[in-house]
């Protein structure tokens, strides 16, 4: 199977201030983005994972990153290498979706062992490798590979919107 994908981040803005006889402008367009092709050296990847995913009041769940996600054809997918990465809570969320500190095993390359990350109600998250980074976000099987994900709190489910590219070696 190939994969060829495209990740990029966009901000734009534009602050403004009246003067006596003008508007003065100061726009901003920021624009970065990488394009990888398949494989498993830089700027490639060979594996996607995504999906929509409930937890309920006070849940958590572990990604494993290596042998346990399923791609879209039902084909289970071991990443050594994490090119990409999507996470968005939804909007109508009550509670925060948290990132991080999984209890064992913890996939700790993008935030430490016990670090988390907070996305509130509407949220998101997007990382990507620069296009010459062969190595990526390291995932190691076994012992490096889960990725928690937790619902903040009582009462209500929340919901999430996750995409994880990466390499298989």
């Amino acid at each position: 199977m190939a994969l060829t994908s495209s990740l990029s981040i966009a901000a734009s803005a534009e602050l403004t201030t009246a003067l006596d006889l003008t508007t003065g402008r100061a726009p901003l367009q920021v624009r970065k983005s990488v394009s990888l092709s398949s494989g498993t050296g830089a700027g490639k990847a060979d594996r996607v994972f995504s999906d929509r995913r409930t937890l309920a009041a006070s849940a958590s769940e572990d990604l494993d990153l290596a042998g346990v996600l399923l791609d879209a054809f039902g084909s289970t997918i071991t990443f050594a290498r994490i090119k990409g990465l999507i996470v968005s809570a939804a909007a109508a969320n009550a509670n925060n979706v948290v990132l991080g500190a999984a209890s064992s095993n913890p996939w700790a390359t993008l935030l430490g062992a016990t670090h988390t990350l907070t996305l509130r109600p509407g949220a998101s998250l997007g990382l990507f490798a620069g296009a010459a980074d062969a190595t990526g976000y390291a995932v190691t099987a076994g012992t490096g590979d889960l990725l928690k994900v937790a619902n903040s709190g009582a009462g209500t489910s929340v919901t999430y919107d996750v995409v994880i590219i990466g390499a298989s070696a």
